[in-house]
């Protein structure tokens, strides 16, 4: 198999809120829509978003509530967000932050699940102290 190249990339995000849908459990994707149903995605995509599209969120122990999962997906959108909540859905206020964003190369839709654990195989691997950076336990991994 050849090397896949992965871009690292570091994004700047604003103090926002996120309209997220959680799920019992779930610490992966096919977990989470198990619990919540497949179809979520196109809800999200349905919404307005900050960034264009709906996120992924791991989140940090202070945003779980009892008896809701670590994994949950929703839409970024502005801090002064005032409009509807979906119903069965919650808003978080995230603070502004640096993330690191890791990118593979494309990949066909079938092949989604693999190109995924190559993200994650190295992200597990990467040290951002060589680049001056630390890990932070206290957001959301997106």
């Amino acid at each position: 198999m050849g090397a896949k190249n992965v871009f690292i990339q570091v994004m700047d995000r604003p103090k926002r809120k996120v309209i997220i849908k959680r799920g019992k459990t779930a610490t992966e994707y096919m977990k989470y829509c198990e619990e919540v149903g497949c179809d979520i995605w196109g809800v999200l995509v349905s919404m307005k978003s900050l960034c264009g599209e709906p996120v992924c969120l791991w989140l940090p122990k202070e945003y779980i509530k009892p008896g809701t999962s670590e994994y949950v997906q929703g839409v970024e959108v502005a801090d002064d967000y005032s409009g509807e909540i979906p119903e069965g859905f919650d808003i978080i206020e995230l603070p502004a932050a640096q993330y690191l964003m890791f990118q593979g190369e494309p990949f066909k839709e079938e092949d989604y699940e693999q190109a995924i654990m190559e993200i994650w195989e190295s992200e597990k691997k990467y040290d951002p102290s060589i680049i001056g950076y630390r890990w932070d336990s206290s957001n959301p991994r997106i």
